[in-house]
């Protein structure tokens, strides 16, 4: 057994080397995490212990829980409030339609193509009908798309897809009991309180060394996530709800983002990525890839044929329609959860959840490989825009000169 630190060690080095394998071939690094996870595991178990990366030791899946949590808590703080009002039509209808779509169609491939029974294949519905918050706000974080209108309107459809694909998973599979009740009860009002008491806490205590601020997101965080898991639900459930009604405090304070950033993506997320990638069981996959290559031909055309007229109607045509669409078609997060709920919960087998997450993790990687590879609308990143913007600002006055 390895002790702790030589395993934090080989783990933190895992997650230095998807760094620099992303800065080289100029991908995102929750994607070379993920990769550079499945790897290793395949690696470890045939050449040096069967028990690979060890991924399921409790203080490894705690960070990899903790990043998932904080990462779809910044997601959905930097949700921007205007955006969402002023474009609440646009976001909806592509975000249903990104739901739906995957939901119906997988359902209906898993239950009469491959065979699989009633329950397993709506649990397969719902788990390949997400799309990766976690992967996407990476990806619109590392190219800018962040701060701008169009990113911004990605995020936020990502954000309804998913919210479907919640509400799907607890009303289909999760009992409701008086537990959910009180879950759904408490977290309204915790909902409907937070943007008035956070802005005066804030500004009351906030400002100091001790970094309280960030203590008071992750305790709301790790209290609403321990509420959600007692009531049978999920820990990052929560999570992304608590971001997007602080949009308006935790989203403007730019220097708090940029910390918990710091501690997101510095230590938390490469736990998450790597671990996500580490349960591939390779040899399942390899034994019947047509199974896995089914599940991904479903997720990925029943999302491009059901998201990509609904971008088209909104005028987002050529690259910046194309791009949309692949990056709604990504998945992780919510998959992978939906997927592991389903194992836990005996609703599906242990051979079923290793091609669901499989089909998840190449739903993560090949889309946005594809988007930023050929369909990367330049025109829209921050730096295009600002350079527009000065463009038009030198010609009048270039114009005057002469």
């Amino acid at each position: 057994m390895m002790n702790t630190w030589a395993l934090a060690a080989l783990w933190v080095g895992l997650a230095l080397a998807a760094t620099l394998l992303a800065i080289w071939f100029k991908i995102s690094t929750a994607l070379t995490e993920i990769v550079v996870g499945t790897v290793a595991q395949l690696v470890i178990v045939a050449f040096i212990t069967r028990d690979g990366l060890l991924g399921n030791t409790p203080w490894i899946a705690f960070l990899a829980g903790t990043g998932a949590i904080v990462l779809t808590f910044l997601a959905g703080a930097e949700l921007d409030p205007v955006i969402f009002k002023t474009k609440w039509r646009e976001t909806t209808v592509i975000g249903l339609a990104g739901f739906f779509g995957p939901f119906l169609g997988c359902t209906a491939i898993a239950h009469y193509v491959l065979h699989w029974a009633i329950m397993p294949s709506w649990l397969c519905g719902v788990a390949l009908s997400t799309t990766s918050v976690a992967v996407v706000y990476s990806v619109m974080l590392e190219l800018g798309f962040n701060v701008t209108e169009y990113g911004k309107s990605i995020l936020a459809a990502c954000f309804i897809n998913d919210l479907g694909t919640v509400i799907a998973l607890g009303l289909i599979f999760s009992p409701f009991t008086i537990k959910t009740l009180i879950f759904v009860v408490v977290s309204i009002a915790v909902f409907v309180i937070l943007p008035f008491i956070t802005p005066w806490f804030f500004m009351k205590y906030g400002g100091r060394v001790s970094e309280i601020e960030a203590k008071y997101i992750l305790f709301l965080l790790f209290a609403m996530g321990g509420l959600a898991m007692w009531a049978g639900s999920e820990a990052v459930l929560p999570a992304y709800m608590i971001g997007m009604v602080l949009a308006g405090t935790v989203g403007k304070d730019h220097s708090l983002i940029r910390r918990l950033r710091t501690l997101t993506f510095g230590l938390l997320t490469p736990f998450y990525f790597i671990r996500a990638g580490s349960f591939v069981l390779v040899p399942v996959l390899i034994a019947a890839p047509a199974v896995m290559l089914i599940l991904f031909l479903a997720k990925s055309l029943t999302k491009a044929i059901a998201v990509y007229p609904a971008v088209r109607a909104h005028r987002y045509e050529g690259n910046s329609g194309a791009y949309y669409t692949l990056m709604m078609s990504t998945g992780l997060t919510f998959g992978t959860i939906s997927a592991l709920f389903g194992l836990n919960h005996q609703i599906i087998t242990q051979t079923q959840y290793s091609y669901l997450v499989g089909t998840v993790i190449a739903s993560a990687v090949i889309p946005t490989v594809i988007a930023n590879s050929f369909f990367l609308p330049r025109h829209l990143l921050p730096h295009a825009l600002k350079s527009n913007q000065s463009t038009q600002d030198v010609q009048p006055a270039a114009a005057g000169e002469a």
